[in-house]
């Protein structure tokens, strides 16, 4: 006899039909590599702010590994203060006489932030200090999200004027970096050389971004030749401008003529690109595109696996999301609506699924997927930002890295019978039935399955019956904690709204939002009686859900 345990919630409406998980925690596939708990931001003074510090204490809590972090701007000229899309550490100027200045208070500053809370940084070296571009001014811009995009890309963008000025900046800063926290701790960092350079980001020749990593690498390895150094962060492969520029860059560091010693190639230990999705308004509602960002991840993994000598190298897909502007707020972009609720939380827990199975299905090394979201410092409450938290309140989306967070051991099978497999929603996407499935890993004492309820499209759906059928539960009493992100639970911004939605909540109500953003069970632990290492849990799962059941023996 299969134990049943029903979880289910008062509803109103459900799905007729029940859909079955099947879960087989005796099949190991792989190690649950934590390639989740990676994150990045555009604006590096966010990080000493209030809330920055705040979030960033959260998020490495979360993870039981260290956190990367990746940050934009840690070279840019000027005096430290944050805004929108744009950072500065006046890490170099020069004298009267045209002589280095370097000064690194201000990356110590967010370097120091990061290791104190055991993170690690993606130190991307990058953007060109105003002294070295070769076209200085205009330099400090003042976007808004009303502005025109392209008004970011001013005099840091441009190549240096002087590669052998740029190398011994590059040199001085990693020599500094291991002297202030150690050989050990900076070999276990990434350098990366700039960010998007086939866009707007780098105003240079696709031959003076490769000239600029020989330069940056040379100087990385001069400095600590055992640093991990690597690019070239190109924007998603799956545009045909964006794949010639990543495989002229990889036949480059295979075989090109390197620019600082004339050898051959150079110095590569990691690859790095971004993919994106597309959200859109469709007949008044949003309607999200998975299926773009997976042919992104999916374009550059099979690149990479085209050169033997790279296969294995491991891969970071640099920035993950589903759209491209995480400061592009909802105001003036209205297809961002999905930022705030349980869309956003939902589309992250099926898509890093299924970024899993696509780097098993090429061959290839993927090491971690940042997700470009962070916060925005003293910002109108929930304005639709792609970020974790808002006001120094968190939003339903970390929820979801929580639950990663409680993952761990390998990753066991799930029974792929249902409407939706990996190589479906890359290239279909989610418009037809809902996409629920399950992504499930087993420890040595404990197994966790996280179900998720998906569907593209931001409108109202009948809850699912979702029943989730577990092999292999090793012992014959197992405690069930089972862990939701809805409409009720786990969710911020729905108590938010109950409130009014008020510009200025009250020290009261900050607390109960405080309280709301932070990952809920929905109802009570449960002890579970499996028979012959099997049972049967049921549940109600609304459209954008997110369980999961964690087991513990």
């Amino acid at each position: 006899m299969i134990i049943i345990v029903c979880t289910c919630m008062p509803f109103l409406a459900y799905s007729q039909d029940p859909i079955t998980v099947q879960v087989d925690l005796s099949v190991s596939k792989a190690p649950m590599k934590p390639i989740w708990a990676w994150f990045g931001y555009d604006e590096p003074n966010y990080t000493y702010m209030k809330d920055g510090k705040k979030l960033l204490t959260e998020i490495s809590k979360l993870s039981k590994v260290p956190v990367y972090v990746r940050v934009h701007s840690l070279l840019v000229t000027g005096d430290g203060t944050a805004a929108l899309k744009w950072g500065s550490t006046n890490a170099y100027t020069e004298d009267a006489k045209g002589n280095p200045v370097y000064n690194w208070t201000i990356i110590d500053k967010i370097f120091d932030t990061f290791i104190a809370r055991g993170m690690k940084p993606i130190a991307q070296i990058g953007f060109m200090p105003e002294a070295l571009s070769v076209k200085p001014k205009p330099y400090r811009h003042h976007w808004t999200p009303a502005s025109n995009y392209n008004d970011i890309y001013t005099g840091w963008a441009y190549p240096p004027k002087d590669y052998q000025k740029w190398e011994e900046l590059v040199y001085q800063w990693v020599k500094h970096s291991v002297a202030r926290y150690g050989q050990k701790e900076v070999e276990s960092w990434y350098w990366e050389v700039w960010n998007e350079p086939n866009i707007g980001y780098w105003k240079g020749t696709t031959e003076e971004y490769i000239k600029l990593y020989d330069y940056s690498a040379a100087a990385v390895k001069r400095a600590l030749p055992t640093a991990r150094i690597g690019g070239p962060e190109v924007t998603g492969p799956s545009s045909a401008q964006s794949a010639v520029f990543l495989k002229t860059f990889l036949n480059h560091v295979t075989g090109g003529k390197n620019y600082v010693n004339g050898g051959i190639g150079s110095p590569i230990d990691f690859i790095t690109y971004h993919a994106k999705g597309s959200p859109k308004l469709v007949d008044g509602h949003v309607q999200m595109n998975m299926g773009t960002q997976l042919r992104d991840i999916d374009s550059g993994f099979q690149i990479v696996a085209s050169y033997p000598v790279l296969k294995k190298l491991p891969i970071i897909i640099g920035e993950s999301d589903p759209e491209g502007c995480a400061a592009c707020s909802e105001d003036f972009n209205p297809q961002n609506a999905y930022r705030n609720g349980t869309m956003y939380s939902s589309y992250t827990a099926a898509v890093f699924a299924r970024k899993y199975e696509l780097s098993e299905a090429r061959g290839v090394n993927l090491a971690g997927a940042v997700t470009w979201a962070f916060e925005y410092e003293d910002q109108a409450w929930f304005r639709g930002f792609r970020d974790l938290a808002t006001n120094g309140v968190d939003k339903p989306v970390l929820n979801v890295f929580r639950m990663f967070g409680m993952m761990a051991g390998n990753r066991v099978e799930v029974i792929q019978n249902l409407a939706y497999d990996y190589k479906k929603v890359r290239d279909e996407s989610v418009r037809g039935a809902a996409d629920i499935n399950a992504l499930a890993a087993k420890s040595i004492k404990s197994a966790s399955i996280m179900v998720w309820n998906y569907h593209d499209d931001m409108t109202p759906a009948p809850d699912a019956t979702v029943n989730v059928a577990i092999k292999g539960l090793p012992a014959n009493k197992v405690l069930l904690h089972h862990y939701r992100i809805d409409g009720k639970h786990s969710n911020s911004y729905t108590v938010w709204k109950s409130m009014g939605s008020p510009k200025q909540p009250s020290a009261q109500q900050i607390l109960i939002l405080q309280q709301a953003g932070q990952l809920q069970q929905l109802n009570a632990p449960q002890w579970v009686s499996p028979k012959n290492g099997t049972a049967l849990i049921k549940m109600q799962l609304p459209r954008q859900g997110v369980s999961l059941l964690q087991f513990t023996w």
